[in-house]
């Protein structure tokens, strides 16, 4: 064997090249090996990266044109000769959305050149814009600035998909494949179905962007800046607005027109360039001082004020009208009345509201002695961090433990001021905080008013309250205070229900003598006197207390208490409010004057009692009618005649009664006075052959009127009442064709002989008195005994007594009246020696209004009386 040197070197050479073919094999294998793992891998990938982009745009959610369109419209409320009183908006609900052939093109090309410049060239998305906003990104340190969504896109992220400002990095980027996939299938959609996509989707973002001062789409934001409508834009003014989307409180042209005016010059250079417009136009534009007609139309433009009290009722019923009617939820009601685009139509008289509005805004129809009631509340972070809340019944708490009659009301607000300076000096310590603290000053006494068509049910005015309503959906004193009505419910309850059964006619004879209800508690008429034998008419006329509270004993509480049902009074209680002081307003709960308006309104109208209504009709946005109340069906609770009956007595209220105060100029008209027991409340309800109003006079306080501010209210109606009757003819009331007159005997009600005191009476046919008087005997007077409370009608003349009328002067007694004859009429058959018939009240006329020498009583009893 040769083991020479370079043999040697021979034989390590070939191994090593052998070593090295095995290692290059080895290595392109495992390249080759490494090669096709990762296209392996790179197809997986892509498989699970297209099966994910597929899983997202199957996820997406389905498209139409009917899902892009804006969310939110403003609603807009009409009065009843249809005139535009109110708009409502909610979030993102100021807008009215408007046509593409409304919008000016100059707003079209101003918003395309500077949000979209290939929009009228790309199917939904734009490539190119996509590599440029990707290349600007990376360019600037992966700081992408750059907008790449196209205006379809962008109308897609609002309207479609509405919560990516709460998204999560990953929920965008699901959301921007989805955007991207839309906007694609939303064109194809689009022009498969013959539609111009561009305009459909322009018209549709043009009425969605937020253009600021809470104005969203084009035509609200028109209205707000220039007082104009879209149609009417300037070249200049849609480039204002073209410029306010991008950021509209940066670039909000009233409050800051510098930065508006530098993205305008951006966007009308952009129109230039693009061809939409000249050089000329281009130049006028740069030149026009536009900002500044913003400045003064903004100036120009008031606060925006608060609902009125009608406005208030109308929102209030529509909510709880589609709530009953269409099933809505609280929430689903108040967006669609607020954000729906809906058309309100109401029953407002606009002329009349004025004269409510003008009339209980001027001090003069009001007690002079005005005072000023407060409603507060304080809410105080102490320092150790406890929240501390105080009203103001613990302010008048606070005050009364050294002056038991404070009683929250001032002579001025600087007054009331000074009272809650001193209470907060008193409550708070070093630390503390105040975190709230509300105050509201309102004239006393306050009073409210409603008026009403009985012929239709349609509220036509309402006032809450006299002094400045400060914000929208406060409380209404006629429809949210409800307080005893007093002596207006002795036509409701008693003289009305019993008339209509026949029970009674206005004729009929009631004593007035002392009377104590079912539990031995003693009734009182409010000239604390009695008046012997009265009328029913001279009752009414002169509201005294018990003829009515006999009236309705006879007729049972129980049967009073159901025609009040019948007239809408809605807080009326079966357990306690089913009583005899029923008759004279007295229940638990109280009712509204809207509701008493009603009910008056029911007489007015024959007898038909109708819902009070204060919107006709309301169409959606696509002016279908949501809810229609054009038809507002009556209920009959009296019948024709006893309606004509109560008519015709309640005149004379205001002829000769208690209503003398509210009697009108050139009008015939009826009514009925109310006040509650020590005057804490003063009412009246009347009507003419037009219109039905009622009227409600109070101290927020419950203080007592004096008796010099216990006429004021029918001053006021009669003058409200006055202007609205301005114009219109004076007509009779109707009377029912079941309603006869006549001559009746004044001392028994029966039918007059020619001898007899006698009056011409109404009946209704059915209750025509059909029994001739027989004569009247009068026994001597006689000196009553100290153990019997006289009547007015009963009291020897001779010795007047307490319970007298003290104005009254005492007169010879006439001689008695028709003594027994030889007429084939038996007489009266003369009273036993025990119970005398005592002679007739001196000086009485032959008039009911003043038999037994009743007077009109300026006030009247409430439910205690």
């Amino acid at each position: 064997m040769h083991f020479g040197k370079s043999h040697l070197e021979d034989k390590r050479e070939d191994l090593r090249s052998h070593y090295g073919k095995i290692e290059k094999t080895a290595g392109v294998t495992a390249l080759r090996i490494a090669f096709c793992l990762l296209l392996v891998v790179l197809v997986c990938g892509a498989g699970l990266v297209i099966g994910a982009v597929r899983g997202v745009i199957d996820s997406a959610p389905d498209i139409s044109e009917a899902n892009i369109m804006p969310l939110g419209n403003a609603s807009f409320i009409y009065d009843a000769d249809g005139n535009q009183v109110q708009k409502l908006t909610g979030a993102q609900g100021n807008r009215v959305s408007i046509s593409i052939e409304e919008i000016p093109l100059d707003m079209q090309h101003a918003i395309v050149a500077v949000e979209d410049a290939r929009f009228y060239e790309h199917n939904g998305i734009d490539p190119s814009g996509i590599i440029r906003a990707f290349v600007v990104g990376v360019s600037h340190g992966f700081h992408f600035t750059e907008g790449a969504s196209t205006i379809t896109q962008q109308l897609l992220k609002n309207n479609v998909f509405t919560d990516w400002m709460e998204e999560t990095r990953m929920q965008s980027f699901k959301r921007k494949i989805q955007e991207q996939y839309l906007a694609l299938k939303l064109e194809k959609t689009l022009t498969a179905e013959g539609e111009n996509a561009k305009d459909v989707i322009l018209e549709n973002y043009l009425n969605t962007i937020n253009l600021g001062s809470g104005c969203y789409g084009v035509q609200t934001a028109a209205q707000t800046y220039f007082g104009k409508d879209a149609k009417d834009l300037t070249l200049s003014e849609c480039a204002v607005l073209a410029a306010i989307p991008k950021a509209p409180t940066a670039y909000n042209p009233k409050n800051h027109p510098e930065k508006n005016q530098q993205r305008r010059d951006k966007i009308l250079n952009n129109m230039k360039e693009q061809g939409y417009i000249t050089e000329e136009e281009y130049t006028i534009a740069m030149n026009d001082n536009v900002y500044d007609r913003i400045a003064m139309h903004t100036q120009s433009q008031a606060e925006s004020a608060p609902y009125s009290y009608f406005i208030d009722e109308v929102i209030t019923n529509l909510i709880n009208d589609l709530m009953v009617q269409k099933g809505y939820t609280e929430v689903q009601a108040k967006n669609v009345v607020y954000s729906g685009g809906l058309k309100i139509y109401t029953t407002q008289d606009s002329y009349m509201q004025s004269i409510l509005d003008t009339e209980f805004q001027n001090p003069e129809n009001f007690p002079a002695n005005t005072q000023i009631g407060l409603d507060w509340a304080l809410t105080v972070e102490q320092a150790d961090g406890e929240v501390q809340n105080y009203s103001k019944e613990m302010l008048q708490l606070y005050f009364r433990n050294s002056d038991p009659s404070f009683d929250l009301l001032f002579d001025s607000q600087e007054e009331a001021q000074s009272y809650i300076d001193q209470y907060k000096a008193a409550i708070m310590q070093e630390g503390d905080t105040i975190v709230a603290e509300r105050s509201s000053f309102t004239p006393q006494p306050q009073a409210c008013m409603t008026v009403m068509d009985q012929r239709t049910g349609y509220v036509k005015a309402i006032v809450g309250g006299r002094g400045e309503k400060t914000a929208s959906l406060t409380f209404n004193r006629a429809t949210d205070n409800y307080s005893q009505p007093g002596s207006t419910f002795k036509i409701l309850s008693a003289y009305g229900p019993a008339l209509d059964l026949g029970k009674i006619t206005l004729a009929t004879v009631i004593k007035d003598e002392p009377f104590n209800y079912s539990d031995g508690t003693p009734l009182q008429n409010s000239d604390l006197t009695y008046h012997g034998d009265v009328t029913v008419r001279q009752a009414i006329i002169n509201s005294i207390n018990i003829p009515a509270v006999k009236v309705l004993t006879e007729l049972t509480p129980k049967v009073g208490f159901d025609y009040l049902k019948k007239l809408g009074f809605s807080k009326l209680s079966e357990e306690y409010d089913v009583i005899q002081p029923l008759a004279l307003g007295g229940i638990t709960y109280g009712v509204s004057d809207l509701e008493l308006t009603a009910a008056y309104a029911a007489i007015a109208d024959g007898g038909q009692y109708r819902k009070p209504v204060f919107y006709t009709k309301v169409t959606d946005s696509k002016g279908n009618v949501l809810i229609d109340n054009t038809e507002n069906k009556a209920t009959q609770v009296f019948k024709a005649s006893t309606a004509s009956l109560l008519t015709n007595v309640m005149e004379d209220v205001l002829e000769k009664g208690t209503g003398v105060a509210a009697r009108l100029d050139n009008m015939h008209a009826a009514g009925k006075t109310g006040t509650t027991n020590e005057a804490k409340d003063l009412v009246f309800a009347g009507f003419t052959p037009y219109y039905t109003a009622a009227i409600w006079a109070t101290y927020d306080t419950h203080a007592e009127f004096p008796e010099s501010d216990r006429e004021f209210h029918k001053r006021l109606w009669a003058k409200v009442m006055n202007e609205i009757h301005e114009g219109l003819a004076d007509m009779d009331f109707e009377t029912s064709a079941t309603v006869q007159e006549a001559t009746i005997c004044t001392k028994t009600g029966l039918l007059a002989r020619s001898s007899c005191p006698s009056i011409t009476e109404y009946f209704a046919v059915s209750d025509l008195p059909t029994e001739r008087c027989k004569g009247h005997y009068t026994a001597p007077a006689s000196t009553p005994t100290p153990t019997r409370t006289p009547s007015a009608a009963s009291t020897p003349q001779a010795t007047p007594t307490p319970t007298e009328a003290p104005q009254e002067t005492p007169a010879p007694p006439e001689t008695p009246a028709d003594p027994p004859s030889n007429t084939p009429e038996t007489p009266d058959t003369p009273e036993t020696p025990d119970t005398p018939e005592t002679p007739d009240a001196p000086s009485e006329p032959d008039t009911p209004a003043e038999i037994s020498e009743v007077q009109p009583q300026s006030e009247e009893s409430g439910s205690s009386e």
